[in-house]
Order: C-alpha cells, then sequence, then structure tokens
C-alpha cells in the first residue's frame, strides 16, 4: 500500500468541516490518550484546540524531551544550482522569472563548503532547481563526493527521483532527504505547477517512500503552509510521517513547518498562517507523533524561532544563504525566497544555549565503507 491510498481515503472528507465541529472536551480527551488516535490529531488542529494552547504546550515539551532530550541539531543549506525547468508560481526559480542562473564547478563547490565547514557545522543540505541536463544526479552526487570529508552528514533538497536515483546519492555519500510535498490537495497543486516535470502529483507524493527503500538514514517532509487551508495540510503531513514510520521503522523521519515567503515573483500566499497557527501546528504534530523531528527554518524570525525551541522544535538551520555560491562568494545570484532570520552559526548557538539546551553539529558517524562505493 502506498501512500495515496490512505490519501484517497479521505478525498471525499470535509476535514475542515469536521474540524469546526470539534469541541473543548473533544481536544482534552485527545490531550489524554497515551497514543493519540488519526482523530485525535485532527482535534488537536481544530479551532477547538486554539484556546488549550498551554495545555498542548506542556505535553509538547515533555514528549520532546523525553524523545531529544535537550538539543537542537544544527544544519544549512548550500545551493549548487538555480536552474529549472518548472513553473511552479510561488518558487523564486520558477523558469519563467528572469533571475540570473547560476551552477556551482567543482572548484566552487569545494570552496562553498570549505566556508561552511569553517563555521563548525557538520550538517549539510544540498539544493538545486529541477534542471536535470544542467544539474544531474550524477552531478549532485559528484558534488557529495567533493564535500563528504567536510561533513558527516549530507542531504538533499533536490527534485524528486527514482529510487535506484536516490540509492546512486546514498552510494555517494548522501544519507538524509528533505522534500515538500507543497500541497495535499491534488487539484490545488495542479493549478500551482502549470508546467514542468513537478506537475506530476503522484510521483513526487511517492518519492519519500522511493527514498526510505533507496537506504536514506533520514527523511524530512512538508507542505507549504500558505498554499492551501493550513488545516488540510498539516494534517495529511501528519498522516503521511505515521505512514512512513509505520512502513519503514528504520528510518529517521522529521516535519519541516514552512510557511510562504516573499520570493523574485508576484505570488503571494493565499492562506495566510499566523504565529499562533504555526505554534498549534508545531504542537499538534509532536503530540500525534512524539519520536519525529520537527524542523524550523530561518523563513522564520529570529525572535519566534527563539521562542520556539522548548515546544518541540529538533532541528533549525543557521548561517544560512538561499543563494547559489552565497557562503563563499560575494557576486551571489538571488536567493530562492527571502529569509527573516539572518543569525550566524555563533549568534544561534549562544541563543540555543541560553534556552537552556545543546547545539548539536555531529550526531552519528557512518560505517567505514558504508558509502564511496560509487
Amino acid at each position: 500500500m502506498a501512500f495515496a491510498e490512505v490519501l484517497n481515503r479521505f478525498a471525499d472528507m470535509d476535514i475542515v468541516g469536521v474540524m469546526e465541529r470539534v469541541t473543548d472536551t473533544d481536544v482534552r480527551r485527545a490531550l489524554a490518550n497515551r497514543v493519540p488516535s488519526v482523530e485525535d490529531y485532527l482535534a488537536l488542529l481544530s479551532p477547538a484546540a486554539a484556546g488549550l494552547l498551554e495545555p498542548m504546550a506542556q505535553q509538547a515539551q515533555q514528549l520532546t524531551l523525553q524523545h531529544f532530550g535537550r538539543t537542537i541539531h544544527l544544519f544549512t543549506p548550500l545551493y549548487l544550482s538555480n536552474y529549472c525547468t518548472n513553473q511552479c508560481v510561488y518558487c523564486g526559480f520558477n523558469t519563467c522569472n528572469g533571475i540570473r542562473r547560476a551552477k556551482l564547478d567543482d572548484a566552487q563547490i569545494r570552496r562553498e563548503g570549505e566556508a561552511i565547514a569553517a563555521t563548525g557545522l557538520k550538517n549539510l543540505l544540498l539544493l538545486t532547481g529541477e534542471a536535470p541536463k544542467k544539474a544531474s544526479v550524477e552531478y549532485i552526487g559528484n558534488a557529495a563526493r567533493l564535500l563528504r570529508d567536510l561533513f558527516p552528514s549530507i542531504g538533499v533538497e533536490i527534485f524528486a527521483l527514482t529510487e535506484e536515483e536516490y540509492a546512486h546519492l546514498v552510494a555517494c555519500g548522501v544519507d538524509s532527504f528533505t522534500l515538500f510535498q507543497e500541497t495535499y490537495n491534488p487539484a490545488l497543486y495542479a493549478d500551482l505547477h502549470p508546467g514542468g516535470p513537478k506537475r506530476d502529483f503522484a510521483f513526487r507524493l511517492d518519492a519519500p517512500e522511493r527514498a526510505c527503500k533507496a537506504g536514506m538514514r533520514v527523511v524530512n517532509i512538508g507542505a507549504l503552509l500558505g498554499l492551501d487551508e493550513w488545516r488540510r495540510d498539516a494534517f495529511f503531513t501528519g498522516l503521511h510521517i505515521a505512514y512512513l514510520q509505520r512502513t519503514y521503522p528504520q528510518t529517521d523521519f522529521a516535519i519541516s513547518i514552512p510557511r510562504m515567503r516573499p520570493h523574485a515573483g508576484a505570488f503571494q500566499p493565499t492562506s495566510v498562517v499566523s504565529d499562533r497557527e504555526l505554534v498549534q501546528i508545531m504542537l499538534a504534530q509532536r503530540i500525534f507523533l512524539p519520536r519525529c523531528g520537527l524542523t524550523l527554518s530561518t523563513r522564520e524570525p529570529a525572535e519566534l524561532r527563539d521562542h520556539l525551541i522548548p515546544l518541540g522544535v529538533t532541528r533549525m538551520s543557521a548561517g544560512v544563504c538561499t543563494a547559489v555560491g552565497g557562503h563563499a562568494d560575494a557576486d551571489e545570484t538571488e536567493g530562492q525566497f527571502e529569509i527573516s532570520d539572518p543569525r550566524s552559526v555563533d549568534e544561534m548557538c549562544a541563543v540555543i544555549r541560553s534556552k537552556g539546551y545543546q547545539p548539536v553539529f555531529k550526531d552519528w558517524e557512518p560505517l567505514e565503507g558504508a558509502a564511496g562505493a560509487v
């Protein structure tokens, strides 16, 4: 069974309407259940739960300490290329946007990696647009090989691949995978992706499962909040992780909770997610998925990120630049989107420690010979 079958079970259900009928009693019952059900998760995302954020926060904090301790894992992105053949209406890399395009060569990749490694970070995320003729799977795998002596953990946030292509990247030293479904609403997805290979909703939906089968150690997914009604997309993101956890117990999973940010282009969010609503999403996901990591990016402002550290976050980005070559080259391209928290790695570490938490750069070591077969 694929997750598409789970999604189809709810195709005719008015999820938002059901949530609007949830009562305070339903929410309190959900909080009392040691193993929350799907119905409990739905209740925790409901409007009624918005008035019970304090008990939700207390439970979320307890669960996070139980499963993750007082640790925040830090990472940063490295943009390899911004060439793209897609027409995603909300993305700065949209092929129709007149931005300056660039792709790093081997020397530039190494220089960018060395600049990031000098900050102390050991967890790297490689990103590209979707243009396989410019930035192929082989090119991305080569970048991982060029950088793996600097970073014990290398992830990718790229276009959806086949299982064999993910296996190739694993052999090159890639151990983690991030991919946003963007929205779990198939009709809206088609409108938001009028052209390009990303238009294939089903192929993207199954990509996390293919990454699990290929041997990715960590799989991180999410919806881009603001594209559709947030309660619906948050609900299906949680169901997606729950399905993957049941099916691939050997894999570590995480959820990203990004909100739309301004970018090169005219698109603006159709559903604005407030700070309070973002907190509700995070708390509901932590309670429903206590063993799942939660990733908070620099899309969010510094003050909010600081306040959310004790409430369930386990992974945060730091020292971020969303432009190709932005870490080592002053002549950088336009970024994919505007960041809201420009703080350096040292500044982020200081804040994390001030909250009584430990910034973590590295928490694992690959086995000798486990990567590098290609």
